[in-house]
């Protein structure tokens, strides 16, 4: 460990090296201390226990995604195109977990609870899915849209884990978030299916008055929970 290095930071990045380099089996405390030059009673200090280091990795390595993600696009100032920024943010997502598979793998076990990074990961994508939403372009609610989107890319990474061709990976990422983007976004490309107008637009005004909700001038918090709660009991019976 070189000196005045942070000893969590140090041992954080070696047992990342050794997650990419050499598989999960082979995060143990022993090689991890070894990597970042410490001693086993420092990991156990701070970090309890083998599942404690591998939380904490997990988090420590999806900070920095979802940081880099977070400055793609400037969503909180209301520029851009929306469907392009979520189709880039996707294409994120799909290109860290191809180049991550052991990361990967370990984050979407559903045994573990989640971190504050991948919380944060969430939000960014419900961010990007909001905009769809305010713009009027969902016709679906927006939790049921980053549903839908998550499963496409989660599922397309986890079917092309371990290919020689990462091309394969992002061409099945790709098709899925069109099927996604077809059923639940309306758009000039992305038509309505046949016979739907109507509901469709009925549903997607709903969804984009609950999305502006939080926005909306001269309604009190009690006045704004009550419409939130109006307008998710009307998206839920449209939606079935």
């Amino acid at each position: 460990m070189q000196n005045g290095s942070d000893p969590k930071v140090a041992i954080l990045e070696a047992a990342a090296r050794l997650l990419r380099e050499h598989g999960r089996d082979q995060v143990t405390t022993r090689r991890v201390a070894e990597e970042a030059g410490t001693q086993p009673p420092a990991l156990y200090r701070l970090f309890g226990d083998k599942d404690g280091l591998l939380e904490a990795l997990a988090d420590h390595v999806m900070a920095g995604y979802v940081a880099s993600k977070t400055k793609l696009a400037p969503e909180t100032a209301g520029q851009g195109d929306p469907l392009a920024d979520l189709r880039a943010s996707y294409r994120m997502h799909v290109e860290f977990g191809l180049a991550n598979p052991e990361l990967f793998t370990l984050m979407i076990d559903p045994r573990r609870p989640l971190t504050d990074a991948e919380a944060a990961g969430r939000d960014v994508l419900r961010s990007r899915v909001r905009r769809l939403a305010a713009a009027a372009l969902l016709r679906v609610s927006e939790e049921r849209a980053v549903e839908m989107i998550s499963a496409a890319g989660n599922g397309a990474i986890l079917c092309t884990l371990g290919s020689a061709d990462p091309e394969k990976g992002f061409a099945l990422g790709d098709a899925m978030l069109d099927a996604v983007l077809a059923a639940i976004v309306e758009s000039a490309e992305l038509p309505s299916p046949e016979g739907s107008a109507g509901g469709a637009a009925t549903l997607r005004g709903a969804v984009s008055l609950a999305a502006l909700t939080p926005e909306l001038p001269g309604l009190s918090d009690a006045e704004r929970s009550l419409l939130g709660e109006w307008l998710g009991r009307s998206i839920a019976e449209l939606q079935r």
